[in-house]
């Protein structure tokens, strides 16, 4: 019976959709974070009576035919790119990005990696790195006896040292756009690869066109919605016990076919 396997694929896709919006929920307080969405698609079709073939001698049509499909399967697992709240720190090194781009990260094996969380801090040489110790490219060195420091909106780094009155710039931030965001590859740790799908980086001042700005002082939070969430996981729930019953009534009726005597 194509109804048992039937059942059983949409299962496996409401399984699959339940796990993505887990995932989307146990990020909701992950700076930077982007939730997910999986999408889904028909199996091939089985064709018992192919539309407009022809039924008689006469030339007539069928205009509709008989098609059995066999199913779903996910299509993909998309990462919606929307711009997330942003949550005030007064952490002096705290960044959020307000629009378009990466912040530019250095990775040990000396690859670039892309990330949208701005909770950066300082190394033991001055450096501006991520949590993990990672520098943010172009790297940017604070001077130990810097009392205080201003980054701009458009990534311009200015300190004021001691004695003096007058910042003096120390750096100038840059941002990363893709043309298709989405296809970047997520590592963990809120950092991204570029693929062949994302394209190449486009690096550019923030503010300027098709750039973002920045916020000192604020993180970008997850741009996950927990009521919308909690509704797509009862839909996901539902469709996974309709599937269920499916199957189980499927059963029911082979087992009324071995109790024929």
């Amino acid at each position: 019976m194509r109804s048992l396997s039937i059942g059983a694929t949409g299962m496996l896709a409401q399984q699959l959709n339940v796990e993505v919006i887990s995932n989307n929920l146990a990020n909701m307080s992950t700076t930077g974070f982007k939730r997910q969405r999986a999408e889904f698609q028909d199996l091939l079709y089985e064709n018992l009576k192919r539309m407009g073939t022809t039924s008689s001698d006469a030339g007539t049509v069928i205009p509709s035919g008989i098609q059995l499909g066999t199913g779903v399967k996910t299509g993909s697992v998309y990462r919606i790119m929307g711009q997330g709240n942003m949550n005030m720190t007064e952490n002096t090194y705290d960044l959020g990005i307000q629009g378009e781009g990466y912040f530019r990260i250095q990775l040990p094996s000396g690859d670039e990696a892309y990330t949208r969380a701005g909770a950066l801090q300082l190394n033991g040489n001055g450096e501006l790195v991520t949590q993990d110790g990672y520098a943010v490219q172009p790297g940017i060195v604070i001077p130990a006896n810097a009392v205080e420091v201003s980054i701009s909106a458009s990534g311009e780094v200015a300190v004021t040292l001691t004695g003096q009155v007058a910042p003096q710039v120390v750096g100038q931030l840059d941002l990363a756009t893709f043309i298709n965001p989405a296809g970047l590859e997520a590592t963990g740790n809120n950092l991204f690869l570029e693929t062949p799908a994302s394209g190449t980086p486009t690096v550019g001042i923030p503010g300027s066109a098709g750039f973002g700005t920045l916020l000192q002082g604020y993180v970008e939070v997850s741009n996950v919605n927990p009521v919308q969430e909690i509704t797509n996981l009862i839909s996901a729930q539902r469709a996974y016990e309709l599937n269920s019953k499916v199957i189980t009534a499927s059963d029911e009726m082979l087992q009324t076919i071995t109790q024929l005597r």
